[in-house]
């Protein structure tokens, strides 16, 4: 057993450790499960699902850049009531702590999708992914706005479940966003999600994904999700906080914690190695041993203390 207290508090839930994998990177059930035991994690939260089945963008959809990677998967999913009967059942059995991640084109999407998780026994916690474009406001995405934010959110509330809502950083100022999403009910905030980016092809003179741009995501991306992770907590006090963005080892996950978040989330780093998210536990785990840091929670907002 270990010598002190691993455990962290994100809103109402309770993990046992502060390290999940994030939404997008980990499959959508228990494709990790070949590698170690899901159980280990704080908790799996799995790729963003829709009310009803979601193709995706055209191919090519992930390209490597310098430092990480670019992708325009487009949300591709198999819908909810296909994920609850073919993939929740497996994570279950193996123990996870479940978050699912959720998504919507429209309030309306978003508020059906939520009602179709009212009641689902084993579920831990709704991630509500904001990062999305609003058919209804000429496609901008909901994380872009306080107002569009806050009704998605607000209707994802439909499932009765804690729910986090997961922000984009690609705005002038997320700490508006960042109050209209608690405001709107929200347990914790998710930050960050990806960056928005293109490559082109200088053969072809083209943009090299199918669909144009798209996300970026690893090691580059840290910088700019610890100091959105920063900004937030200094601004709206000590709310529960879920850090992600480029983290690769055990340093990364300190880094995200002093800023002010309660856990983290491992993503692009499973790409390079499956078992990414229990290395970076096991070595959080050690650094902490090493420096008799008495508790997780203990880690969380030092950058913000007077010296």
């Amino acid at each position: 057993m270990s010598a002190y207290d691993t455990s962290v508090q994100v809103g109402s839930v309770t993990l046992p450790n502060p390290v999940m994998t994030a939404s997008g990177t980990a499959g959508h059930g228990a494709e990790l499960a070949p590698y170690f035991d899901l159980s280990e994690l704080g908790a799996v939260v799995v790729k963003s699902l829709s009310a009803e089945p979601w193709p995706g963008n055209p191919s090519p959809r992930v390209h490597a850049t310098s430092s990480g990677m670019i992708n325009s998967v487009g949300l591709q999913n198999p819908g909810i009531d296909c994920w609850l009967q073919e993939d929740l059942p497996a994570l279950l059995d193996l123990g996870a702590r479940v978050v699912v991640s959720i998504w919507g084109r429209t309030v309306a999407e978003y508020g059906e999708v939520a009602r179709r998780l009212e009641g689902v026994k084993g579920l831990t916690a709704v991630e509500v992914n904001v990062s999305c474009p609003n058919l209804e406001d000429r496609g901008d995405m909901f994380s872009h706005a306080p107002e569009t934010c806050e009704a998605a959110v607000g209707a994802s509330l439909a499932s009765g479940l804690p729910t986090w809502a997961k922000l984009s950083p690609n705005v002038t100022d997320i700490v508006p966003i960042a109050r209209a999403a608690m405001g709107a009910g929200a347990e914790a905030l998710t930050l960050t999600n990806t960056v928005f980016g293109m490559v082109i092809d200088p053969d072809t003179q083209k943009p090299v994904l199918g669909n144009g741009g798209g996300g970026l995501s690893g090691p580059s991306i840290r910088p700019v999700a610890v100091r959105a992770v920063y900004d937030v907590y200094a601004s709206l006090g000590a709310i529960p906080i879920v850090g992600v963005g480029g983290i690769a080892k055990e340093e990364h996950v300190v880094e995200f914690l002093a800023a002010g978040a309660s856990a983290v989330q491992v993503g692009s780093a499973h790409f390079a190695d499956p078992k990414a998210s229990r290395r970076i536990l096991r070595d959080l785990e050690r650094w902490c041993r090493k420096r008799r840091v008495s508790s997780m929670k203990s880690l969380t907002g030092t950058a913000h203390e007077t010296p």
